[in-house]
């Protein structure tokens, strides 16, 4: 059932709980390398602002060992960064208190005025937060007249505030933000009612780590192109030559199941036909394409003959979606088949298809290849976008009100 958002509340003089995935990359000195999460909640804050309600962020930063406040982990970047995001709407965004329960951020909530922002610290300085403890959930729940998830990346866990802080403010209203009803309607409403042709695009290191979309998908996707590292148990499967290339041994057989039980269901998979080869994964090393990765080579990217067959076959889709690299992107020259890909989605795109692509690497390779704004829909959120294409639904999202 579609869930109400944070646009059909009336925020007007209420202070909104948006439970926010601020969970963004900082490098040694603490400086924030990628704000794309901040940045997707955004119209979330600004539409409560704009209709004179105020907003209590919050969110978990790292890993924090939940034993209070360590500095390393402190919201303060997120908070300079949130307010340098809003501009012109950021006329009180204020980080208070050690922890998100302590006296001044109790405080400092109950005197929210219209248009301003309380950022808590990292939810998970205190233990509650990763126990799922409704003690801690109560408390964050004293602090507002609305809860608004908006927190799709940390939407398939059932943390303090993703789960008994909605249920804990219950009869007050509980909506999703305009980030997360993005993420549910491309990950769930399309791929539940797909255009025809669609087509599924799985890369990434391990089979392991995809196994569970892989048997989702089988019977539901006309077809599966398989890439990365991944791809070399199905080829092992299928008596290819592999060299020195990453492989699990173990899921051999799994593979070679799926390989027959997938045309079965109607279901094409598709493999690499060549591949680029190096003798160790390092910038710039000598590389040959073989069809079939020689003995002491690793095969580390697709090639231009894979390149070539997975185009044309994404050119014929409706809808793509994509989850994982196609070869070792990090370590240049084994990207070219990964920026090949987000091109070709990217064409797609543009001739009419619906393209979605989840995950942390593949989010990041589209934006190496300079084409993030070229796809329909890029996930905020990894492991949960990976938990959506296995099926799986969310406790988080049972409290929402329906729309």
């Amino acid at each position: 059932m579609p869930k109400k958002t944070i646009e059909q509340l009336d925020v007007k003089g209420r202070r909104i709980f948006v439970r926010a995935d601020f969970n963004v990359p900082q490098d040694d000195k603490g400086r924030i390398t990628d704000d794309r999460r901040i940045q997707g909640t955004l119209p979330t804050i600004r539409s409560v602002l704009s209709r004179g309600g105020c907003v209590v962020a919050a969110s978990h930063l790292g890993r924090p060992e939940g034993k209070g406040f360590e500095g390393e982990f402190s919201m303060a970047p997120v908070a300079v960064r949130l307010r340098e995001l809003l501009g012109e709407d950021a006329s009180a965004v204020r980080l208070v208190g050690k922890l998100p329960t302590d006296v001044d951020a109790a405080a400092a909530a109950a005197v929210l005025k219209p248009g301003e922002v309380l950022v808590l610290e990292n939810l998970r300085f205190e233990k509650g937060e990763k126990k799922g403890d409704a003690t801690f959930a109560g408390k964050l729940a004293a602090y507002a007249d609305a809860y608004c998830n908006d927190a799709f990346g940390a939407s398939h866990r059932n943390d303090a505030s993703m789960l008994a802080l909605p249920s804990a403010m219950k009869p007050k209203p509980c909506v999703t933000g305009l980030l997360l009803a993005r993420e549910l309607k491309f990950l769930g409403e399309t791929i539940a009612h797909p255009p025809r042709p669609f087509v599924a695009i799985l890369g990434g290191a391990k089979v392991s780590d995809k196994l569970p979309a892989l048997h989702h998908l089988i019977g539901r996707v006309d077809m599966i192109l398989i890439g990365g590292a991944m791809a070399y148990t199905f080829l092992l499967a299928q008596g290819k030559s592999i060299g020195r290339s990453l492989v699990q041994r173990d899921l051999v057989e799994q593979a070679r199941a799926m390989l027959e039980e997938a045309p079965r269901k109607g279901t094409r998979l598709v493999l690499p036909v060549d591949h680029v080869c190096g003798q160790s994964l390092e910038d710039n090393v000598p590389t040959e394409v073989h069809a079939e990765v020689p003995d002491e080579w690793i095969g580390l990217d697709i090639g231009p003959a894979s390149r070539t067959v997975f185009a044309a076959e994404i050119a014929k889709a409706c809808l793509v979606v994509w989850n994982g690299p196609a070869g070792a992107f990090e370590v240049k020259p084994f990207d070219a088949g990964t920026v090949a890909l987000a091109r070709a989605v990217a064409a797609a795109t543009n001739a009419g298809a619906t393209t979605i692509a989840g995950g942390g690497d593949t989010a990041a390779a589209v934006e190496v290849a300079g084409l993030a704004s070229a796809l329909t829909h890029i996930s905020t959120g990894g492991g949960a976008s990976l938990e959506m294409l296995e099926g799986k639904v969310f406790d988080s999202l049972g409290p929402l009100d329906e729309a």
